[in-house]
């Protein structure tokens, strides 16, 4: 009676512990999922608020209506913001200068933008560089002498006068792209090729050697408006091209720490 007794206990002890064992990672389980999802709920928010900051510029500066492509616009805000966060830019700069070499030439394709009053300043006509194409530009160059456009993203510095007149100097940020930019004297200048009436005899603008030149008529607006340490991005179309100051997950993380702070603690 007693043995059998034992065995009644035995039997019980060994299934409490099975049930017991298999219920515990279940509940491990469930917790950590819990913290996954909340995670990720966390990053999908953080990302959508950071579109909407984004897009919330781009609406009220009626970016659209100049032709203005949003996916190119947030890359150029991600990139100032990144930019402002390595002190390549000062904290009041608030102007930021577009380039979309996506389209033709005939377009006008360079935007100066205020970020922090939402507005658009000007919308104009811009050349690239005899290397990289006709109408179109097709082809990017950081390479002296190679009379190519470079992409990417510059910071803008002191007014000179030249053999094209009054003209900008540019340094680039992104290595291997646009960094040898003061070597090539890749500056923002006037030039008469850049006209409607280029457009109408040549089906497109004229060229420079590399520069982001502009209409003369328009060139002094330009220069004063975005001199003296602001952002220019050249956009266009090279899957070779990346830069380290388009992070959007820094640009978030700036633009919504207390969001962030939360995320930290679910983790």
């Amino acid at each position: 009676m007693r043995k059998n007794f034992w065995w009644v206990i035995c039997a019980f002890l060994i299934v409490f512990s099975i049930g017991f064992i298999s219920w515990s990672p279940a509940a491990n389980g469930k917790t950590s999922a819990n913290k996954v999802a909340s995670t990720t709920k966390h990053a999908a928010s953080l990302s959508e608020l950071y579109g909407q900051y984004v897009t919330d510029i781009y609406n009220t500066a009626q970016l659209q209506l100049s032709g203005m492509d949003a996916f190119v616009f947030q890359k150029a805000i991600t990139g100032y913001i990144n930019l402002k966060l390595a002190h390549k830019l000062p904290e009041n700069s608030s102007v930021i200068t577009v380039v979309d070499f996506n389209r033709s030439s005939r377009e006008k394709r360079m935007w100066i933008i205020d970020v922090v009053a939402k507005k658009l300043l000007l919308n104009t006509w811009v050349s690239h560089g005899q290397g990289s194409g006709d109408d179109m530009a097709t082809a990017f160059s950081n390479t002296e002498h190679s009379h190519q456009s470079s992409l990417g993203f510059y910071v803008t510095d002191d007014v000179y006068v030249g053999k094209h007149g009054r003209s900008l100097k540019l340094d680039g940020m992104d290595l291997g792209f646009n960094s040898n930019a003061r070597q090539r004297a890749i500056v923002v200048h006037a030039a008469d090729y850049v006209s409607q009436s280029s457009i109408n005899q040549l089906g497109r603008l004229g060229r420079s050697h590399g520069c982001p030149a502009v209409s003369p008529e328009v060139c002094e607006t330009v220069i004063n408006t975005i001199k003296g340490k602001n952002m220019l991005y050249i956009a266009g179309n090279d899957n070779r091209y990346s830069s380290k100051y388009l992070d959007e997950n820094v640009a978030e993380q700036f633009l919504f720490p207390a969001m962030q702070a939360d995320t930290a603690q679910v983790l």
